[in-house]
């Protein structure tokens, strides 16, 4: 009886080895079939000539919930993936160069202004010139279309309110206005701390600045490898002749001089000062005319992500000064020289200053003076630091301006910290 079903057993194995053998055969081939379909476009397209790790637009859009794109959008979307302009005329970038980033809104007097100061910027034709537009405006685009002095690229926000111009990020017909209550109104929106609704030209200048700083760190091909320093200017700020080889030269000092400090400044953190005119360093808390962090200091940052995007106060750098560099857990200084290298001269807001008259500008014009020690570098190696502790500032318990309190905006922003990852 054994020596009967022995063999029996043996042959029923085999069926059941081969039926295994078979079905994952047929399943690896139904695998393969399913990849090649489904695989996503990266050679043509929107996605011709880039870099196989820029994940397409439309996955980020879906996995992230942001607002559907309209073909506005959807265009500079296709803008900010052209290669920089002016290759040609500098086929390559100094080997120690510090990006610079130009953040701009819609003031073009004031572009003019800052534009010509960087034409004169010893330096300039070494490095790569980003400037990121908040939206599009025609007259904007143009003036940073004319510019010839150095490498040139322009990247404009897609979720900009200025975009959308009849639902979110911009306002719908549904959108609660000013102090009302949605009960009542059956609007759609939060209030802020003060019960005040969101205004869509207001919050894009902290929507703006987020997206900004996610993209060029890690969005872009000709940045996300970058792990020096990357500068950060306004459209209302004059860059004198020597802020760049300044900056080169912080940026190589702060490893001895300052190795606590965090970035290096054109300009002290008081808008109003011009330096204190030392043979010395200056280490104080952060400015936000002319920063220069690195890709350290921005996976701090980005690590923040909550608390910047929670916090309800529509200015980006007043929410980074009173939430998000306390909460480093140690005092965040920034080095700079004694005397300034850029000049905050903006008189009007956001997006104020669109005409061609001398709208925000005194006689429609710019008047500072540059004298012979702002045309060459002058700070030197050997100098001491001066540090100024206990400085004034947003004090803990201080809540923020408002303008920042609807849930949309706050989605919206975390959903710009993810973008690339």
């Amino acid at each position: 009886m054994a020596n009967y079903k022995k063999p029996r057993f043996k042959d029923a194995a085999f069926k059941r080895f081969l039926s295994v053998v078979l079905g994952t055969l047929l399943l690896v081939s139904l695998l393969v079939v399913s990849l090649g379909t489904n695989a996503t476009p990266g050679s043509s397209g929107l996605d011709e000539g880039l870099s196989e790790s820029v994940v397409n637009i439309q996955s980020f859009r879906e996995k992230l919930n942001l607002p559907k794109e309209n073909d506005f959008s959807i265009r500079l979307e296709k803008q900010n993936r052209l290669p920089p302009r002016n290759i040609d005329l500098y086929p390559r970038l100094a080997k120690d160069h510090i990006t610079i980033v130009l953040y701009v809104h819609n003031r073009p007097q004031y572009l003019r202004v800052v534009v010509n100061s960087l034409s004169k910027v010893v330096g300039i034709s070494e490095t790569l010139l980003i400037v990121s537009h908040d939206g599009y405006f025609e007259e904007m685009n143009k003036i940073v279309e004319g510019i010839k002095f150095c490498r040139l690229k322009q990247i404009f926000a897609p979720y900009s309110p200025h975009v959308f111009t009849d639902s979110f990020p911009g306002v719908s017909s549904k959108d609660c206005q000013e102090k009302d209550e949605a009960g009542k109104k059956h609007c759609v929106g939060n209030p802020d701390q003060y019960g005040n609704h969101r205004s869509p030209n207001i919050v894009s200048l902290k929507h703006h600045w987020w997206w900004m700083m996610n993209t060029v760190w890690d969005g872009l091909k000709e940045t996300r490898g970058h792990d020096g320093h990357i500068l950060f200017i306004e459209e209302d700020h004059f860059i004198y002749p020597n802020a760049y080889r300044n900056l080169q030269l912080l940026v190589s000092l702060k490893p001895n001089k300052c190795p606590d400090c965090y970035a290096a400044n054109l300009a002290p953190c008081d808008v109003n000062l011009r330096g204190e005119g030392w043979n010395s360093l200056v280490a104080e808390r952060m400015g936000n005319v002319g920063y220069a962090i690195n890709r350290t200091v921005w996976r701090k940052i980005h690590g923040k992500a909550k608390e910047f995007c929670f916090f309800d106060d529509y200015n980006w750098d007043i929410t980074m000064w009173a939430t998000v560099y306390p909460s480093f857990g140690s005092p965040v200084y920034t080095l700079r020289g004694p005397r300034t290298s850029a000049v905050h001269f903006g008189k009007c807001g956001l997006h104020q200053g669109q005409g061609k008259t001398n709208a925000c500008i005194d006689n429609g014009s710019v008047n500072i003076q540059v004298d012979d020690i702002d045309k060459v570098a002058n700070i030197r190696p050997e100098w001491d630091v001066k540090v100024y502790q206990n400085q004034p500032g947003y004090k803990a318990g201080f809540k923020g301006w408002g303008g920042w309190g609807d849930n949309r905006d706050h989605r919206l922003c975390l959903n710009f910290a993810q973008m690339y990852h």
